[in-house]
């Protein structure tokens, strides 16, 4: 965000005309103006250009790309989309000469930059434009210089207008400064991303002015009456007013899918076929990063299983799946062994189940297995969203307004439990929420250092004042549960066993080991008909700055409002996800968010400065789901 201005094989469904239209360019630049990318059928996982060392040197620029058989210009790092594998070693100070060269009059000019996500660095080496340094002009350098504190899987990618949109992002490798604690024989980075033909910025303006054009696929009378064979027809018909009243869809997963996106593999298409060879019995780390601006990725290998040993960089204990969810800017390293036959698909299908990515494991180069059909398209409950369950018998007279939905009313329907209706929006940005330095808990909110066992239930949900009568918030959960044992919507009782956040512990204790002194409580709010996205019901420009004293240990409590998704990062610090009784769990710099969840982490006010603190949904953060953070003595 920048404040300036950012033959078919056996067993494979045939794709529809438009999804296959999209795989006919293999996928990456253009060689020249007009001309047909070179054909790459059998792209291979070391066909990603690698950079390692300590000094580095990146062109940032413009350059003709094809994915669906027209030529489009992407932001590229060295010419490629993805940028450069970096590889760092732990230990080490790295140098990275960063040179805007994108055209004058680019559309997605001029000023640019690069963010390093998940690394602990000085702010002014963060790369946010407006924040921590002023962005990079055309024709100019950035020396980005650091020490390198950490190892793992990382990214990084722009934080300039709609630069990350449109292609500029790559990823980071960090190899540890003694032996490797996870071993394996071979070693590949499997990068998602979603692209889109559009101009970011017109794919922006279409959002906010009509937010359910990717929405296609909405409830039928026959879905109506086979709800009420199964539910009965008292509860179908309260489930449709319900929906009805909220002016919103149980269909409405994600908002830019396989409708308008062609996903991408390490750059390429499913069609592209990258392959990552091995030898039968070989250890195979796969580095799963999800690059992309607005996909949640569900990623498997049918036929093997996916033993997860780090997430976000961070080394968990192993476990062991069939399949995980992986949020935008998300990573997990996983560990599989394929024997017994020579060709293994790698299937990646978004979470709206509109469109998918493969790729394959094989014992060389031009080899396919069987791509599974997409999953069914899950639908959206009042019990996702933190309402209950009411088919159960949960009564949702509480969610309901006596007046009827208006254009003048859009809380019509919806219930606005603990606000305070005269508190005016805008005045008091932070009402009920205490968020000077040294208070030592927050009014009404306050968890203390008692163990957050009730953080599932135990009454309703209380909301911030500046929620309240707020044109940008359509909902509010009513009985958010951590939800860390859930594999998510769409995902439950699917045959496959499916990571969860509860499977994900990190091998080492609280690296602090203090209770934090204080707990920040801060809601994820947004309105889905205006495409408005903010914290507290607040937009960016209306927010106070969150401010924390160097040193401190604080709890910060995230409440999701909303029937969206939101994957959380904090720049600069860790997040240390606590589990459901308030004891540390996992390392993140990335904290998924479902629809109705409450979650907690831990953070450790160590890098003084100036920190971006979003919502990784590339849109929901330019639409306003954005606070900064402020580290002060």
């Amino acid at each position: 965000m920048s404040f300036k201005s950012t033959g078919v094989p056996q067993g494979i469904a045939m794709p529809s005309r438009r999804r296959f239209v999209q795989g006919l360019a293999a996928g990456g630049a253009v060689a020249g103006l007009g001309l047909w990318p070179r054909a790459s059928w059998a792209q291979t996982a070391h066909a990603m250009p690698t950079l390692r060392g300590t000094e580095f040197d990146l062109s940032i620029g413009e350059t003709l790309v094809n994915y669906t058989g027209s030529t489009r210009p992407a932001v590229t790092i060295n010419g490629t989309v993805p940028g450069p594998l970096l590889r760092w070693k732990q230990g080490t100070t790295v140098t990275l000469r960063v040179r805007n060269e994108l055209p004058r009059g680019s559309i997605h000019g001029p000023d640019t930059s690069i963010h390093w996500h998940g690394i602990l660095l000085p702010a002014n080496m963060d790369g946010v434009p407006g924040m921590s340094f002023d962005g990079i002009r055309p024709g100019e350098s950035y020396l980005y210089r650091f020490d390198v504190k950490q190892a793992g899987t990382y990214w990084y990618h722009s934080h300039s207008g709609f630069q990350e949109q449109g292609g500029m992002y790559g990823p980071l490798v960090i190899d540890p400064d003694g032996p490797d604690p996870i071993a394996s024989d071979r070693d590949y980075v499997v990068m998602l991303s979603d692209w889109t033909d559009m101009n970011p910025a017109k794919l922006f303006a279409r959002l906010k002015k009509m937010a359910s054009h990717d929405n296609v696929y909405q409830r039928t009378v026959g879905d109506f009456m086979r709800d009420a064979e199964r539910n009965g027809l008292p509860a179908t018909i309260a489930d449709r007013k319900m929906w009805g009243q909220m002016r919103m869809t149980p269909t409405d997963l994600s908002d830019v899918n396989g409708q308008t996106y062609t996903y991408l593999l390490n750059g390429t298409t499913a069609l592209g076929n990258w392959t990552g060879v091995f030898a039968p019995g070989d250890k195979v780390r796969l580095r799963l990063i999800n690059g992309s601006a607005m996909t949640y990725f569900d990623v498997r290998i049918p036929g093997l299983k996916l033993t997860v040993v780090a997430a976000d960089g961070q080394p968990v204990h192993p476990v062991t799946v069939d399949e995980l969810r992986i949020a935008a800017a998300e990573t997990f390293d996983v560990i599989v062994q394929p024997s017994g036959q020579d060709a293994y698909t790698l299937f990646a299908q978004d979470s709206a189940r509109t469109g998918y990515v493969s790729g394959t494991l094989a014992v060389r180069e031009g080899l396919r297995a069987p791509i599974p059909p997409l999953d069914p398209r899950p639908i959206i409950s009042m019990a996702d969203m933190g309402h209950g369950d009411m088919h159960a018998g949960h009564d949702m007279s509480a969610m309901e307004n006596p007046q009827p939905a208006t254009a003048s009313d859009p809380h019509a329907g919806h219930a606005m439990p603990g606000t305070n209706p005269s508190a005016p929006i805008g005045a008091d940005p932070h009402a009920g929420h205490d968020m000077s330095a040294n208070a030592g808990a927050m009014a009404g909110m306050d968890h203390g250092n008692a163990a957050m066992s009730d953080m599932g239930g135990g009454g309703m949900q209380a909301h911030p004042a500046s929620e309240t009568n707020n044109p940008l918030v359509d909902m509010q959960t009513m009985a958010p549960t951590p939800k860390l044992d859930d594999p998510g919507i769409g995902l439950r009782n699917n045959g496959r066993r499916v990571l969860t956040y509860a499977d994900l512990r990190s091998t080492f204790a609280d690296p602090d080991g203090r209770d934090p002194g204080r707990t920040v409580e801060l809601h994820l709010t947004g309105h889905m008909e205006k495409f408005a996205w903010s914290f507290d019901g607040l937009k960016f420009a209306q927010a106070q700055p969150l401010r924390m004293t160097y040193g401190e240990r604080l709890r910060i409590v995230l409440v999701n409002d909303t029937m969206m998704s939101h994957p959380i990062h904090l720049h600069g610090m860790w997040s240390d996800v606590e589990d459901a009784d308030g004891n540390f769990q996992v390392r993140k710099h990335t904290v998924d968010m479902p629809p109705g969840s409450k979650r907690s982490y831990r953070v450790r006010a160590d890098a003084l400065g100036r920190w971006a603190y979003h919502c990784h949904l590339f849109f929901h953060m330019e639409s306003g789901m954005f606070r900064e953070v402020r580290v002060e003595e």
